[in-house]
């Protein structure tokens, strides 16, 4: 997995790959006017409660350009329960060029990225991958 040193959306602390070292993780870029990026949140908040306590993130990467704001608002609304941070050009280049959003990937806890899901993934493709990362 790239490294990354990423502003949070809510409070601006900058936030790093380091932090996450050992954990399982599904890195997922999205934007606050994306729909299925939209559709996608109330799983991911299930997916990371469920499989907190076993070593597992989900992290969210915002590629809103118009800053913060709409992101950070987004994130009360939702009541999203897993860490949202504001990407930058770099991050999404070192990811292999993202381009199209939402695009997820499940990173095992060596920090080695095993899947991609470009476009919307389902709860029970997601739950069944996480699994075999725990």
């Amino acid at each position: 997995m790239p490294a990354f040193s990423l502003p949070a959306a809510i409070d601006g602390a900058v936030v790093t790959s380091e932090r996450y070292r050992g954990k399982a993780m599904l890195i997922t870029f999205f934007a606050t006017w994306c729909p299925p990026c939209l559709q996608e949140i109330p799983t991911l908040k299930e997916l990371h409660a469920r499989f907190q306590q076993q070593g597992f993130s989900v992290v969210a990467l915002a590629v809103d350009e118009g800053g913060g704001d709409a992101v950070a608002r987004l994130v009360r609304q939702a009541r999203i329960n897993y860490p949202v941070l504001m990407a930058d050009r770099s991050t999404t280049r070192d990811f292999g060029d993202v381009v199209a959003i939402p695009t997820s990937f499940l990173v095992n806890k060596n920090g080695q990225v095993v899947k991609k899901y470009p476009g919307y993934a389902s709860r029970g493709l997601l739950e069944k991958d996480i699994e075999s990362v725990l």
